[in-house]
C-alpha cells in the first residue's frame, strides 16, 4: 500500500481496511478481481469488524453476570419446558413486537441461563439490552433518588429495547421498591420488551410486593397484555453440574 492511501484510511478511521489491504490485495490478484469486486471485499472487512465492534459495546452495556448461550442448555434436565416456544423467542421477533417474556420456575432449572442467553443472543443481532436483578434495579433507583441521578438512571431501565430482570419473588420488596419497579414496567408498556425470571407464578405475587394487591394488579396488567410465559419444571441444574439457574 502506498503512503497516500495509507494516511487516507488512517484519517478516515478505516482501520481494518488499512490493517489487511496488502492481504487482500494480494488474495485479490490471485483470484483475479475486478476492481469492483476487490473494493466490494475491503467494505465488506470494515463493516465485519465494525458490526463485531459494536456487539461487544452493546453486551458490555448490558451488564450480563455472566456470558450464556442457548447451545449450553441442558435440554434434557427439565422436565416441563416449552422448547419450541423458546427456541422462537430467539429469533428476536417478540422484540420487533413489543411483546414481553415471562421464565417461571422453582429455583436451579435454568430460566437465569435462559435470560442471559436470549439478551446476548439481542446484544449481536443489533438490540440494546440492559440486564438486572430486580432487587439491584430498585436499589439503585433508591440510590438515584437521594443524588439527584433518578432520571437518568430510571432511563437506563426503560430505554433499552430489550429488559431483563432476573429473580423477581426472590426477596421480599417494600412499598417503595415494588412502586419503583412499577414506574419502570409501567413506562416500557408497549414501548419495548421486558423478560423477567421468577421462582413463583404470578398470582403469587401480591406476598413478595408487601402485599399490595392493587399495585401488583396493575404491573401485571401491564407485564401480561403482550407476554409469552413459559413454565420450568424438573431437578436442579446445580444437583452434579455448575450452573447458573
Amino acid at each position: 500500500m502506498d503512503k497516500i492511501l495509507d494516511d487516507n484510511l488512517a484519517y478516515l478511521g478505516l482501520t481494518q481496511i488499512q490493517k489487511q489491504y496488502d492481504a487482500l490485495e494480494k488474495a485479490a490478484a490471485t483470484k483475479r478481481l475486478a476492481p469492483a469486486a476487490f473494493f466490494a471485499e475491503l467494505v465488506a472487512c470494515e463493516v465485519a469488524t465494525r458490526r463485531e465492534r459494536a456487539a461487544q459495546r452493546r453486551v458490555r452495556a448490558a451488564h450480563f453476570p455472566v456470558i450464556k448461550t442457548l447451545d449450553t442448555f441442558k435440554w434434557s434436565i427439565p422436565t416441563l419446558i416449552n422448547r419450541e416456544l423458546i427456541q422462537y423467542l430467539f429469533t428476536l421477533k417478540f422484540i420487533d413486537e413489543r411483546r414481553n417474556v415471562g421464565l417461571l420456575g422453582k429455583s436451579g432449572v435454568g430460566k437465569t441461563h435462559l435470560l442471559t442467553a436470549l439478551g446476548y443472543n439481542a446484544c449481536l443481532k443489533g438490540y440494546n439490552v440492559r440486564f438486572e436483578s430486580a432487587i439491584a434495579i430498585i436499589n439503585n433507583l433508591k440510590n438515584a433518588q437521594t443524588n439527584g441521578s433518578f432520571l437518568r438512571i430510571l432511563r437506563n431501565y426503560t430505554a433499552p429495547e430489550l429488559l431483563c430482570i432476573d429473580e423477581i419473588g426472590f426477596l421480599p420488596i417494600d412499598q417503595e421498591g415494588g412502586n419503583l419497579l412499577f414506574q419502570v414496567i409501567s413506562q416500557r408498556y408497549e414501548t419495548g420488551s421486558t423478560a423477567i425470571t421468577s421462582n413463583l407464578d404470578y398470582d403469587q405475587w401480591t406476598s413478595v410486593f408487601n402485599n399490595n394487591a392493587a399495585m401488583v394488579s396493575a404491573l401485571l396488567d401491564r407485564l401480561l397484555h403482550h407476554c409469552d410465559s413459559i413454565l420450568i419444571d424438573g431437578p436442579s441444574v446445580r444437583t452434579g453440574l455448575d450452573e447458573k439457574r
